[in-house]
């Protein structure tokens, strides 16, 4: 965006150098906070690909433990059996503060059934399949902890954006134009003061 006109007076002259000034001092301060959180983002790429691998390695046995399971049983015995479910799962939601962007924590509450605990009884089931729901059991920590951290990675990929415009805003437009009407400015004050002294060698003439 253009600057419009600017008064070439002294005044006005020091309140660009003040502009120019805060916004060199903004822009360092922009740029060691993208630098940081882009830091803190790669972190989390690779903690979230790290959680990723360990989930679908989980799910993946739970998934071949369900198949060996439900081929063991009649599809109507093990239909009764996963029915009820293994207990209600509740969750609570926290806040973390990274760089100043509040991401999420999430955790688990467990009401109704015990860990570990079985809704069904024994007489009917496959021992593959007390195998299968205890994986996926312990599976839902990790699969709480991957929806943070992607979470986190989302909304400080968000932030970085941001914080990347306001950098080039800085650096490419606010930073360039003021320096711009600085040098005009002096131009103009310049061409003044010799219309002065012109003026004042012909008044003693």
């Amino acid at each position: 965006m253009a600057q419009g006109p600017v008064n070439p007076t002294r005044m006005e002259l020091g309140r660009m150098k003040r502009k120019l000034e805060a916004a060199r001092k903004g822009h360092d301060l922009l740029k060691d906070r993208r630098d940081e959180m882009m830091r803190r983002f790669l972190e989390l790429i690779r903690e979230s690909r790290r959680i990723r691998r360990r989930v679908e390695e989980e799910l993946s046995l739970a998934g071949k433990e369900f198949a060996r399971a439900a081929a063991s049983m009649s599809e109507p015995a093990l239909r009764t059996a996963l029915l009820p479910g293994v207990g209600e799962l509740r969750f609570s939601l926290e806040g973390k503060n990274i760089m100043g962007v509040e991401t999420p924590v999430f955790s688990r509450e467990k009401a109704g059934e015990k860990t570990g605990g079985y809704s069904y009884g024994f007489a009917f089931t496959s021992w593959r399949l007390d195998g299968a729901v205890r994986r996926m059991e312990q599976v839902l920590p990790e699969l709480l902890m991957l929806a943070q951290t992607e979470k986190s990675c989302q909304m400080l990929a968000a932030e970085l954006e941001r914080t990347r415009r306001r950098v080039n805003a800085l650096e490419h437009i606010v930073i360039p134009e003021t320096r711009q009407a600085i040098r005009v400015i002096r131009m103009k004050l310049e061409e003044n003061e010799r219309s002065a002294l012109v003026r004042l060698g012909r008044a003693k003439q």
